[in-house]
């Protein structure tokens, strides 16, 4: 078996194979054909299709068979086609579970192409429990070619306590467990990609519990409805199973329903984090939960709270900050896209299930420690004391698990915890963090999925891989492409006794448990109540708060932003006006990609929509004449990339581009300017900031470039946050508040406001807030949005001291209290704040 050591070397495999798709419309894989080619220069033959393969029915019930005729160009037949049918074979008993039918229908010639004939099969009652049985339909077509394969009849399961939803979680999942065979169980614990399938009944030969779409995978055409009409069709294999245990399709919708084009698309995380308001991250993560769910899809590979150390790392922009309190705080978005953290919400139709990645370390990694490919960051070793472990990367999880995520996905990386004497161990093997920490000491009740062929990273041939992760406590296996060998892998390592069984029982039943939450054996297609909302006005608004609340506003020199509406205002910038560059990563496809991929609005549009009668120019490269403008916005920033192909060292450095770069110099040069920074992390401008009169940290805003424009004109406020430190040089790094040695050029918590004037009152008026959060910390009201609005005002009055050069000495102080505000201590931030104060300009 070839072994592909990583993510990108797997897509090479699933392209080839992705035109294997399931068609919903004729439940035939594009180029089946079930006779010889025609001659060359013989008229293509005529086809009988059907509306799908697989036709369910309950008992005492009649399925109805369609059988359609399709001609080359839609014309008429030329000549009669005639099927003969007759029920035979199958797990039902004729006579006794349906009755027989037999005969044959002729379609004469000129009969219309798409004109239909049906065959109908009525499943008897006998008044027994039973599992799924089922009748297959022989067709033998002359004058046409027949179905690449015959339709088949299943006469659900029924009567069995498994399928009764009145009963507990716990019992139907202890019956259907009782009813499995050791085959029935490997099957629920592989998730398959879909355009890996070789065949759409391997979903049934195989029982697969379950599909995803990898980044850019999806149906054609790319649009809400085909997703859910692809959903339901992969689904409806899973009826002509023994047990019609259904499938559980996932998503990598990390910022919107991001690989469904016209969805919207949120900020990336680190614009998330920036916003620093865990109920609009929520709301963020409800609306891409309702976006979701509609196309059929009910459980998303979200959030990533792995805490960002360095930002070099090509996924930096995945991670809400570089705080584990800000992240741990961020973990909100899980009650927005779950609901209630005991599940009870999963079943509704705008709730996902969520899987908290990548556990644990994954933002720890150190740079040069990776040994996959060409990466110098991602995949690599994470070497912590015990102690650092716990406090910096394992806090976010315990939030999850209290917040109830349903499941979790161990990093690609390797943990050293220094000290314990085993050296780097992969966390696809770790069995002391996956079952003695996550599901023993945190109570974690859920099921850990692996990353995508993260397994065969293991050393040791393939069944050393699969028995390795299982009895470290992985519950499902993203194959994504051996989905065949792997059920028999593990099969064999169970009757051999080098896989418990009881690991097994374990791994099925928590899989099985969260099925049963989200409801789907009881609705397992689409619910497309919500899919007229997908990119709808309503969602994009909400994105749009997200996106003004991500602005940092670092610089802001003699006033130049906001805007005003008058000003004849020259734009420049290779990300002002293209909507995948804003995106970035994860958007449509895998690594993004520029240009219009989807719906949404650039910046320059919004600038332009926000000042409608203003003269805005845009050139690119700011070679247009530049005389005569009121003022200059040059937005800059990276091109799109996902995982260790956006790692510095691998093609990527952190400087702009050269291009960007002379457009900065030539627009700042000339007039009051402002340069946006559109990217997934800090940006290096070296000896040219003197020269920009204001800065902003735009991250990757997504599709609504409305937020963006909202705070250049002043409709709202600047108010985010720095989520990392923004480092003077790249030797600086790794950076991050609580650091011993720490002078970035921008601290953790920088964030200059506008439309209100800075606080007044200096000194006394931080003695008279620590006052107040005293005051208010006795009263137990620490938490509130009170005490926070008091840090806040001290905050400012403080940045206001600093001045747009951040002395080292001042800069510690600073970023320590932000980190204390979010840690839930306000006053030992405002204490802080003094501290900061008073060695302000020194």
């Amino acid at each position: 078996m070839t072994r592909l050591p990583s993510r990108r070397a797997a897509r090479a495999v699933l392209l080839s194979a992705a035109a294997v798709l399931v068609t919903a419309s004729t439940g035939v894989p594009p180029g089946a054909a079930t006779a010889a080619p025609p001659p060359p220069g013989a008229p293509a033959p005529a086809v009988v299709v059907t509306r799908s393969a697989v036709h369910p029915v309950d008992e005492g019930g009649t399925a109805r068979v369609d059988l359609s005729v399709v001609t080359p160009g839609a014309v008429p037949l030329a000549g009669p086609v005639t099927v003969t049918y007759a029920t035979e074979g199958g797990s039902a008993e004729p006579g006794r579970d349906y009755a027989p039918v037999r005969g044959s229908l002729v379609l004469p010639a000129g009969t219309p192409s798409g004109a239909s004939r049906s065959v109908r099969v009525t499943a008897l009652r006998d008044g027994a429990a039973e599992v799924a049985e089922t009748v297959t339909l022989r067709l033998t077509v002359r004058g046409a070619r027949g179905p690449a394969e015959p339709p088949l009849v299943v006469v659900n399961a029924h009567g069995l306590p498994y399928l009764d939803p009145r009963l507990p979680v716990r019992e139907r999942v202890a019956d259907l467990l009782g009813r499995m065979s050791p085959r029935e169980k490997a099957g629920q614990m592989t998730q398959a990609e879909r355009g890996a399938l070789r065949a759409p009944g391997d979903i049934t030969g195989y029982g697969l519990g379950s599909l995803l779409s990898g980044g850019g995978s999806a149906p054609t055409p790319n649009t809400p409805a085909a997703w859910a009409r692809m959903t339901d069709a992969y689904q409806l294999r899973t009826r002509a199973t023994r047990l019609q245990i259904p499938l559980l399709y996932g998503v990598d919708a990390v910022h919107g329903h991001n690989n469904v084009a016209g969805a919207t698309i949120m900020p990336h995380n680190i614009g998330i984090g920036a916003g620093r308001d865990p109920g609009l991250a929520a709301r963020t993560a409800a609306v891409t939960a309702k976006e979701v769910r509609a196309t059929g899809v009910p459980w998303s590979f979200a959030p990533c709270l792995c805490v960002s150390r360095d930002e070099r790392w090509g996924r930096a922009y995945e991670s809400f900050g570089e705080d584990p309190a800000l992240v741990t705080a961020m973990a909100a978005v899980i009650g927005g896209m779950q609901g209630a953290p005991d599940g009870t919400d999963l079943h509704r139709g705008d709730k996902v299930l969520t899987s908290a990645k990548h556990f644990v370390g994954d933002g720890g990694t150190a740079y040069g420690s990776s040994s996959t490919g060409s990466y110098t960051v991602d995949q690599g070793v994470t070497r912590v004391t015990r102690a650092e472990l716990e406090a910096v990367h394992l806090a976010p999880f315990a939030e999850a698990v209290r917040r109830g995520t349903g499941t979790v996905m161990p990093s690609y990386s390797s943990l050293d915890v220094l000290g314990d004497g085993r050296g780097p161990v992969k966390m696809h093997a770790h069995a002391e963090m996956i079952t003695g920490v996550l599901k023993g000491r945190l109570g974690f009740e859920g099921f850990v999925v692996s990353d995508w062929q993260a397994i065969d990273q293991l050393p040791g041939d393939y069944a050393s891989d699969v028995r390795t992760s299982v009895t470290a406590g992985l519950d499902m296996i993203m194959v994504p492409a051996e989905y065949r060998e792997f059920v028999r892998v593990l099969v064999a390592e169970v009757e051999a006794g080098r896989v418990p069984v009881a690991r097994v029982d374990d791994a099925v039943g928590r899989i099985l448990t969260q099925k049963f939450r989200l409801g789907l054996f009881e609705k397992p297609y689409a619910d497309t109540t919500h899919l007229a909302a997908v990119g709808s006005a309503a969602h994009r608004a909400v994105a749009r708060e997200a996106v003004a609340a991500s602005q940092v506003l670092l610089k802001n020199e003699d006033a130049v932003l906001p805007l005003r509406a008058s000003q004849r205002v020259y734009v420049a910038g290779s990300n002002a006006d293209d909507l995948g560059r804003q995106a970035g990563g994860w958007t449509i496809s895998w690594q993004g990609a520029p240009g219009r991929t989807t719906t949404g609005t650039t910046i320059l549009e919004a600038m332009r929509r926000a000042a409608p009668g203003a003269d805005i120019a845009y050139s690119a490269d700011a070679s247009a004449p530049i005389g005569g403008y009121d003022a200059g916005v040059v937005v800059i920033g990276e091109s799109p990339y996902a995982e260790g192909q956006g790692d510095v060292g691998n093609g990527h450095v952190l400087e702009p581009a050269a291009a960007d770069l002379a457009a900065v110099d030539r627009v700042c040069g000339a007039v009051p300017c402002a340069v946006l920074v559109v990217s997934g992390r800090p940006q290096l401008l070296g000896e040219r900031l003197p020269a920009i009169d204001a800065l902003v940290a735009s991250w990757l805003p997504g599709t609504e470039g409305d937020g963006v424009a909202d705070v250049l004109y002043g409709r709202r406020p600047f108010a985010g946050r720095l989520p990392v430190s923004w480092p003077a040089s790249e030797s600086q790094l790794p950076l991050n508040v609580g650091d011993a040695r720490y002078a970035p050029l921008f601290p953790y918590g920088w964030g200059l406001t506008t439309l209100t004037p800075p606080p007044a009152g200096g000194a006394p008026a931080l003695r008279a807030a620590e006052r107040a959060v005293r005051a208010l910390r006795a009263a137990g009201r620490a938490h509130t949005p009170e005490a926070r609005r008091v840090v806040e005002r001290a905050r400012l009055l403080v940045q206001d001291r600093i001045g747009p050069r951040v002395a080292g000495s001042a800069a510690k102080p600073f970023a320590e209290a932000d980190h204390l505000l979010v840690s839930g201590d306000p006053v030992g931030a405002v204490a802080k704040l003094r501290e900061a104060y008073g060695v302000a300009g020194t």
